[in-house]
This record gives C-alpha cells, sequence and structure tokens, in this order.
C-alpha cells in the first residue's frame, strides 16, 4: 500500500523585486480581489503604508479596512477578526512580525487568501504556514496557513536597520541545526522526516552562505531561502524543518527575561551552542557565517544575560512535548556552561 501523501499548497503570487509595494494594486487587480483589508505595523515610515494605499487606489482596489498592530497576541488577533468586514477578499499584512503574524491569523479564522508583505527581512515568518503569537502572555505557535501571495520589496527591505537583516541571519543559519534534531527525532522515536523538505532547508542556507551580503542580489537570495523555509514546512507538515532546540532555547528566552532580544539574535545565538552539541557538523560554517556578516560583532556589542541564558537552556526541552532534539540527549546545562567561558567565539556574548 502506497503512504498517504498530504496536499500541499505553494503561495501562487510571488514578486520578490524592487518596487514591488508600489505594485500591489496591481497584483490585486490581476488576482480579482477587489475589497481588501490592510493590517501594518505601528510607527513604520509614513512613505511605506502611503505607498501601498497609493497603488491599491490607483488600480481601483477598495480599502475595507485598515488597523495598525501593537500587540501580537492571540486575543487581539481574535478582536481583529470580529471586526473584520464581510465583503473583504483578501487581508494584508504589511511590515514587521507583529502585524504579519496576526494578519496572517485573522485571515486564517476568516479563511481568506493572506499576502504577505514584509519590510525587513528579520526572520521567516512572512512566509511560515504559522503565527507566532502570545496566548495568555505566553508565546506559541499557532497553526495557520502558507500566505497566498508574498511580495518583497528589495529596496525598502534595504533601508531597514541592520540589526534586522542579522536577525534573519540568525533565524536562517538555525535551519541546520534544525534538520539535524529533526533527524535525531527520527532515530529516537520515529518522527516522520519528509526528505525533500529537509533538503530544500538545507539548501535555501547553503545558497545564502554562498553570497551573505545586503547588496541586491544577496538580499534577494536571502529573502528568497527564508520563503522557500516556509514552503519546506508545508511540505512536512511542521516546523521541523526550519525549528529544533535552537527555538526551545528562544522560547525559554522569551519566557524569562528581563529584556527579550530580536527572535533571530537569540535563535542565531542559541545556534551555535546547539551546533557544538550537535558534535560540531556545522559549526565551522556558522561561526565563519556569522563572522563575515558582522552577526558576533552585533551580539557583542549587547551581550546576553548569562545566567538567563543557562536557564532558558535548562527549561528548553520542557517547553514541547514529544519534541526530541539534541538537548534530550546530552548535559547541555554542562557543556554550554563550559564553552561560554573557553570558547572564542563566545568571547564577550555573554554578560
Amino acid at each position: 500500500m502506497m503512504p498517504t501523501q498530504h496536499s500541499v499548497s505553494i503561495p501562487p503570487l510571488v514578486r520578490v523585486k524592487s518596487g514591488a509595494l508600489q505594485r500591489i494594486g496591481k497584483y490585486m487587480q490581476r488576482e480579482r480581489m477587489s475589497n481588501i483589508a490592510v493590517f501594518s505595523s505601528h510607527g513604520l515610515p509614513e512613505e511605506i503604508p502611503d505607498c501601498l494605499l497609493d497603488s491599491l487606489q490607483q488600480h481601483e482596489r477598495n480599502l475595507v479596512c485598515r488597523e495598525e498592530i501593537c500587540e501580537g497576541s492571540f486575543e487581539h488577533a481574535c478582536l481583529m477578526f470580529q471586526r473584520l468586514p464581510r465583503n473583504t477578499d483578501a487581508i494584508v499584512g504589511l511590515g514587521g512580525g507583529k502585524a504579519i503574524d496576526v494578519a496572517k491569523y485573522i485571515a486564517f479564522l476568516a479563511g481568506l487568501p493572506f499576502i504577505s508583505v514584509p519590510t525587513s527581512l528579520s526572520n521567516d515568518g512572512f512566509s511560515s504556514p504559522q503565527s507566532s503569537l502570545t496566548v495568555d502572555g505566553k508565546r506559541r505557535s499557532l497553526a495557520s496557513r502558507l500566505p497566498y501571495g508574498v511580495l518583497v520589496d528589495l529596496d525598502v527591505c534595504q533601508q531597514a536597520p541592520e540589526i534586522l537583516w542579522l536577525s534573519g541571519v540568525g533565524d536562517l543559519v538555525s535551519k541546520l541545526t534544525a534538520v539535524i534534531d529533526w533527524k535525531l527525532a527520527y532515530h529516537h522515536n520515529k518522527t516522520a522526516v519528509n526528505d525533500f523538505a529537509a533538503l530544500l532547508s538545507d539548501a535555501t542556507v547553503m545558497q545564502f552562505i554562498a553570497n551573505p551580503t545586503r547588496a541586491v542580489t544577496g538580499l534577494r537570495t536571502f529573502a528568497m531561502a527564508l520563503l522557500l523555509n516556509g514552503v519546506a514546512m508545508e511540505l512536512a507538515g511542521s516546523s521541523r524543518p526550519a525549528s529544533g532546540s535552537e527555538h526551545l532555547i528562544s522560547h525559554g528566552l522569551d519566557s524569562i527575561s528581563q529584556r527579550p532580544r530580536l527572535h533571530g539574535l537569540q535563535v542565531g545565538l542559541a545556534t551555535y551552542c546547539v551546533s557544538r552539541l550537535q558534535g560540531g557538523q556545522q559549526t565551522q560554517r556558522i561561526h565563519e557565517l556569522f563572522l563575515s556578516t558582522g552577526f558576533w560583532e552585533a551580539i557583542r556589542a549587547d551581550p546576553f544575560d548569562k545566567d538567563e541564558f543557562l536557564q532558558a537552556l535548562r527549561i528548553a526541552p520542557k517547553l514541547k512535548g514529544d519534541f526530541h532534539t539534541v538537548l534530550n540527549e546530552c548535559d547541555a546545562l554542562l557543556h554550554v556552561t563550559q564553552w561560554i567561558e573557553e570558547d572564542p567565539h563566545l568571547h564577550g556574548c555573554f554578560c
């Protein structure tokens, strides 16, 4: 008997190019989406939402709802869903993580196509089939849906602060350790591994490593790498191709830290440590990428609290039931405590 295969949805609308934002009205017109709800990040430079709204108007798209998102919570997303006009044809999320995740979840609840328009590339959330929201104040990854469309304006993303790009670097490179954890889980409890999803996840990272720059050519490769990781998660039917023990450590930091950092900065630093726990298969490659992009320099400019990081490491294995990783196979706390003191690459990353 042949094994059952689940259906996979792939975004039919993808634009990764300069000037994509000012063409959004044309794209909506081609897709016959007339009544558009826009959810954008609070505090965006005025010219960014103005450009989107002007494009919708020029192509006779009807703006039925516009909200600025300040709070990335499940409760807030449900409230916005209740207010959504009934004649809405599509939902656009414009900006950073909170706006994208809230808009994506509203679209999921409403059963409407979601158009993701990130203004920075700080993580892969703009293309993932999950929404990262707080539920009763605790960070959760909630089942959602892969975007119908992804529009990445390279000019807009290039103007975003460099620290957001570095956060994206940290989130992207974590796919290397996530895939290794996934395979460890197979050997431990036969967690199903989708080989193509694992291969796609690894390949996207390697492609970026070959040209890790913020120039337009490098940024295009970077954006496509993050986007294809969303597709890898859809193929796998889980977050396994993109999220492993390094993400559990980041979730731990979110829950206990007095000052949580950008998701990708937390994940990136954890990825280096996890790579060593996994036997160092990817450690040198990760270090060289962090060195060439300036990731290490950024972490040392604002070091992590050592005690908080170790506490996050201690609680990480308990944060997600039946999610086997390398943290379940070794005394991670003992090793990482030692490496913080002795590894020259980690020097200055903790205070």
